[in-house]
């Protein structure tokens, strides 16, 4: 099977000299959600952040079997989704529906199709009934399904989340997490969750030192690297 993002012996540094990434190797196939684990400051939003050209190093990165350069930098930001941990650096637009339809506006799409696009993906977060809000008079867990449906209406085949659960309750957690397991589309989850992890996850990667140090199942990585001990203990989470 071939994958959908393949990056091999990918290496950044950043302007003050520090070494970000030392030679990341990584795959993402079809149908995956991949959890990336490790401290801060260990690489692991310095990595996603290349997946769709926002920063660029040495090494290779293909997307959807596109190497991922200048000349095609715009198909493979249509292809790769990137939802940001804080909402409101992606909600900018007066109203929720402008804002989920700028996307495929600025695709080169039609108002009307543009506006069906929102529409649907609004629908799919079940977000509809906040089209006409102000996206400032929403709650966190209103502003990321926004987000999130701003992505879905750009149609990608592949989802990086940032850090999905932070800033929200645990009603608002539960909901995303049963949104998120029902898209269709391969997933990268940068998370501190280890439940959010283990709900959504067919594996994981480790960070440390701008490398990755270990990958397999979440829960053979979670012990390996001891991570059920770096955050307070929850109580377990049934699949949906």
């Amino acid at each position: 099977m071939q994958p959908l993002v393949e990056v091999r012996d990918l290496h950044f540094r950043y302007d003050d000299g520090t070494a970000a990434l030392d030679g990341v190797n990584f795959r993402l196939f079809p149908g995956e959600t991949v959890a990336v684990f490790g401290a801060n400051g260990s690489g692991k939003t310095t990595f996603v952040l290349h997946l769709n050209g926002l920063l660029t190093g040495d090494g290779d990165v293909s997307v959807c079997g596109m190497r991922l350069e200048a000349r095609n930098l715009s198909l493979v930001r249509q292809k790769v989704g990137l939802v940001f941990q804080d909402s409101d650096n992606q909600l900018f637009m007066p109203t929720v529906i402008e804002d989920v339809a700028f996307g495929p506006l600025n695709l080169g799409l039609g108002r009307d199709e543009a506006q069906a696009r929102a529409s649907a993906a609004l629908e799919e977060v079940g977000m509809a009934h906040a089209s006409g809000k102000a996206p400032y008079h929403l709650s966190a867990g209103e502003k990321k399904r926004v987000a999130i449906a701003g992505i879905l209406a750009m149609r990608p085949e592949i989802l990086v989340l940032d850090e999905p659960t932070t800033s929200l309750d645990p009603p608002g957690q539960m909901a995303l997490l049963e949104l998120l397991e029902r898209l269709p589309q391969a997933k990268i989850l940068v998370t501190h969750d280890i439940e959010c992890a283990r709900i959504l996850a067919n594996r994981a990667v480790f960070f440390e030192k701008g490398r990755i140090a270990g990958e397999g199942p979440v829960d053979e990585v979670i012990a390996r690297f001891g991570w059920d001990r770096a955050a307070p203990k929850r109580p377990a989470t049934s699949r949906f």
